[in-house]
């Protein structure tokens, strides 16, 4: 199937002649409401049924539709609850979804009549209800209440959404599940009958209301199961009864991935096997079914999210371990009491009989009816009240019984054994990485970045998959930029032939795996994979250089073509692009390094590399260990050998090419036990207030700071803190130069007493001001050429005081505000308030980064203490060397420097013995002779 066209935008003179523009001049542009037009129902019925359903609900009619504002002065303006149609109702909805998919602000509008939107929004849960309306519609509903959960920092929304997951969903639970619940959390029970006891006292309509926002989800859940049970592992499907369904899941997710919405509903989804199903259903099998089985591994990873849905906070590997081993405890005592013939199961040790298949050994023997009794008692499943009750899918029985048994890799090692690379089946995936021509009308299968994220684990790991996603969208259009111009034509015997040539691509001469080394303890995977790559670089002379110039931890991609078309065939860039070239498979490598003539790796190092003859070159790379242990498992299954075939590797610009180093940071970071501080925990996840994090809000101020050269002058100071009053410690005005050590008090003064309905009493600062001489500034030296020279202003002073305070400082503005400035005051002022400190600065480019480092160099700042990592220290405007092999000759050369000054000092005091031989030798020396 052809790639679909990037829908052209509208025209001025297009949308003037529109139909839609037409209409809104008449009825509900400013000028027409000024006339006087009145509300017509018939109008709204015809404009739904003509320009959104008829068009199925195009993109660019909705776009029109919102683009006249035909919500804000028409829809909204003229709601009426008892009054409003069905296709009113739905109208509204898809204004609304118009504005997300816009990215325009959206519930603005609601804001203007609030009292209005509890019935509207209790409406659009009835019409999700509705049986028999078309799919299309019924989806159009599941996106409009995604987006409202998607919206819980909006009041409006929040107060309607969360009646719909609060603690009264748990009275559509067995019984015996609740108690169970309320056994670990016993003031739920506390709150739920008190719930009840409220119930009572409503009228019949409200207490009606009630009931049907508590059953709400619990209904949509049946409603789902009936929907997808329809659909058949053949046969023809309508689109919009899968497009319904990836949508259902989807809201599911959004649900599950926030803890204010999961922390009850997760029971709920629990109880109601939802993931089983689904996993069991024909859509899964079929291959429309390819985005809904993505989405279903999704949910299923949030429904067993390692997280306390009471507490919010990240379980550890013992309460995982905990929870799983008292589940199968729980399960063991049950068939020890009912079921004498499982007396084998009862009472062997947990690690035995936990996985998938020790389940199926135990329990497949035993009947459908035995099964249904054992989930009941374990209050999974609802007690039968007749043997003809009793459930007869026996596969469904087993997997809700393993679902909840069988022990599971836990999200990190998962995380572990994943590939970092992007392989085929991945960079083309839509569904994944969509293409550029992706208009946001579908569903993706990609996490999102909500207001809040349940753990500091789930929030890397997002940004992990997001980033490796966004990395792959680059790849997969390096990929097809390469290999199209490179034109590979099937040769007369088969083979690969390539009509043109690629500057970021080379056919592969050789390829031979050299070492696949042992796993790590704890591990199944190789510790390293190693390969020869060898390519021919008969190109210019420019190219060959850059080829050679591949350095250590480089990307590249290692690609298999098998194209069917014959030579000099066109390649036509409208039509799918694999099928054209034949490619079969796409693995990456990192570049450990270029062998030399004898097959060793040439090292990194100031010396030149060496002259090789010939233009063939090899590689020497390392593969992705935990790809190529799948792939062998594939192999050993009857597999091809993707390692055999590869004939084209790729390159690409080192400036694009730093996913990998990312993507391994950020799963060694979720591998590391590491503290965050509690304003920084709680702001990334979004919980509490977003300036919870400014220095004015912690209680650790710091009051005495060292602020250096930050000061040109008294004057300057005073002028860097207007409407403050500065005490200065002597009254020598000779002395009052700077380096300045400053106090700084926020006292309360008498004339901003708090008052009457403010929340705190208005502070004003009191500053001292102590000038001190050079020699009393401890460990480091005031060089006087090198200080700041930049008068800074009130408010950049007032950045500099936040970046030295402990908290977050976000410093913004545009090109020429002195941002950079005054960054690099920072961080000086931070290297001399912190001496036992190290700073680490990092940028999105190696020009900002030698643009900082260069003013900083400009500071009184130690030069030893300085190293610049990363490509492009050679950039670096100065003669010093300050790469990792430049520290090192500095500060060897400092210590000769000291030796010899030690000899000298011996030879003066006539003192025998080699007192230089080491610097401790030395540094007694100095002790006790000097």
């Amino acid at each position: 199937m052809a790639e679909t066209k990037k829908a052209r935008p509208l025209t001025v003179d297009q949308i003037q002649e529109d139909n839609i523009t037409q209409l809104a001049g008449l009825h509900w542009s400013q000028e027409a409401l000024k006339n006087g037009a009145k509300f017509k129902p018939q109008l709204v019925e015809e404009i739904y049924r003509t320009e959104l359903v008829n068009t199925g609900f195009s993109t660019r009619r909705s776009m029109m539709l919102e683009f006249s504002q035909y919500l804000e002065n028409y829809l909204w303006p003229n709601y009426d609850s008892e009054k409003c149609s069905y296709a009113h109702q739905l109208s509204i909805a898809a204004m609304v979804n118009e504005k997300f998919r816009e990215r325009v602000p959206q519930w603005e509008t609601f804001k203007r009549r609030p009292e209005k939107f509890a019935d509207f929004f209790h409406q659009m849960l009835q019409a999700c209800l509705h049986e028999g309306k078309p799919f299309r519609e019924q989806s159009l509903l599941l996106l409009f209440l995604i987006h409202c959960f998607n919206s819980l920092e909006v009041d409006l929304i929040r107060e309607q959404v969360q009646r719909l997951v609060s603690l009264p969903i748990w009275n559509n639970l067995l019984q015996g599940r609740r108690e169970e619940l309320f056994k670990g959390n016993p003031k739920y029970k506390k709150f739920f009958n008190l719930l009840k006891k409220n119930d009572a006292k409503l009228d019949e309509k409200k207490r009606a209301k009630v009931h049907f926002e508590r059953e709400f989800l619990s209904k949509m859940l049946k409603k789902f199961d009936k929907v997808l049970s329809e659909i058949k592992e053949t046969g023809k499907v309508s689109p919009d009864k899968v497009q319904y369904c990836e949508r259902f899941i989807e809201l599911l997710i959004d649900i599950e991935a926030q803890l204010p919405t999961r922390r009850f509903f997760n029971a709920l989804l629990d109880h109601s096997h939802c993931v089983v199903k689904c996993q069991l259903s024909p859509l899964v099998k079929r291959k429309e079914g390819k985005l809904f089985s993505e989405l279903l591994d999704m949910l299923n990873a949030y429904t067993e999210f390692e997280i306390d849905d009471t507490t919010g906070e990240a379980l550890t590997i013992h309460d995982r371990l905990d929870i799983h081993y008292n589940r199968i405890l729980k399960l063991q005592k049950m068939a020890f009491k009912h079921f004498p013939d499982l007396q084998n199961f009862a009472i062997a040790n947990i690690a035995s009989v936990d996985s998938k298949k020790s389940l199926i050994k135990y329990f497949e023997p035993h009947s459908s009816a035995n099964l249904h009794k054992l989930l009941a008692y374990a209050h999974e499943l609802p007690q039968p009240d007749t043997e003809e009750n009793y459930i007869k899918d026996k596969q469904y029985l087993m997997e809700v019984l393993i679902s909840k048994h069988a022990k599971r890799k836990s999200q990190l090692e998962q995380l572990n054994e994943m590939p970092l690379y992007p392989t085929e089946e991945i960079i083309w995936d839509e569904n994944i990485v969509p293409t550029e021509f992706y208009s946001g009308d579908g569903c993706l299968a990609l996490p999102k970045l909500n207001l809040q994220f349940l753990t500091l684990h789930d929030y890397l790991l997002k940004n992990f998959h997001l980033f490796r996603l966004e990395s792959t969208y680059e790849i997969r259009q390096d990929i097809e930029d390469a290999i199209s111009h490179m034109k590979p034509w099937q040769s007369e015997e088969g083979g690969c032939l390539f009509g043109g040539w690629a500057r970021m691509a080379q056919p592969i001469s050789e390829f031979n795996v050299v070492e696949v080394s042992k796993p790590l303890v704890g591990e199944s995977h190789p510790s390293q994979v190693r390969a020869d790559v060898t390519v021919s670089l008969s190109v210019r002379p420019e190219i060959k250089a850059e080829w050679e110039g591949l350095r250590k931890h480089d990307v590249a991609f290692l690609i298999t073509l098998r194209p069917t078309v014959p030579m000099s065939h066109k390649y036509n860039h409208k039509e799918p692009f694999i099928p054209q070239v034949g490619l079969t498979y796409v693995r990456g490598c990192e570049i450990e390094g270029m062998l030399d003539a004898e097959g060793k790796v040439i090292e990194e190092g100031p010396e030149p590399k060496p002259d090789l003859p010939g233009d063939l070159r090899t590689f020497r790379v390392w593969l992705d260990p935990n790809q190529y242990q799948q792939d062998m498992l594939g192999t050993a299954e009857g597999k091809e050998d993707a390692y055999e075939t590869f004939n084209v590797i790729m390159r690409r610009k080192p400036k694009e090419n730093n996913f990998k180093a990312v993507l391994e940071t950020l799963r060694d970071l979720m591998n590391t036990h590491f503290v965050v501080p509690d304003w920084l925990h709680d702001l990334i996840l979004g919980y509490g207030e977003p300036d919870a994090a400014h220095y004015s809000k912690l209680h650790n101020q710091i009051e005495n700071l060292n602020w250096n050269d930050t000061f040109l002058s008294m004057d300057h100071l005073r002028a860097s803190f207007p409407n403050c009053p500065i005490e200065v410690t002597t009254d020598d005005v000779t002395k009052h130069i700077p380096p300045f050590r400053l106090s700084i008090k926020d006292k309360e003064s008498d004339s901003n007493k708090r008052k009457e309905g403010e929340d705190e009493p208005k502070t004003q600062r009191h500053i001292i001001v102590d000038p001190y001489v050079i020699s009393n500034r401890g460990p480091y030296p005031y060089c006087l050429p090198k200080k700041n020279s930049v008068p800074f202003t009130p408010t950049q002073t007032e950045a500099i005081y936040s970046g030295m305070q402990p908290g977050l400082t976000i410093i913004v503005g545009p090109p020429g505000t002195g941002k950079t400035d005054v960054a690099v005051q920072i961080i000086s002022n931070i290297y001399h308030n912190y001496s036992d400190q190290r700073t680490l600065i990092v940028t999105h480019s190696n020009q900002a980064l030698n643009q900082l480092f260069e003013k900083i160099m400009a500071l009184d700042i130690d030069e030893r203490h300085l190293l610049r990592l990363g490509h492009g220290e050679e950039a670096l405007e100065t003669e010093k060397d300050f790469s990792r092999y430049g520290r090192v000759n500095y500060v060897l050369a400092q210590r000769l420097e000291l030796l010899e000054e030690v000899g000298r000092l011996q030879s003066s005091l006539s003192v025998i013995g080699d007192m230089s031989h080491t610097c401790e030798t030395a540094g007694y020396f100095y002790l006790y002779q000097v």
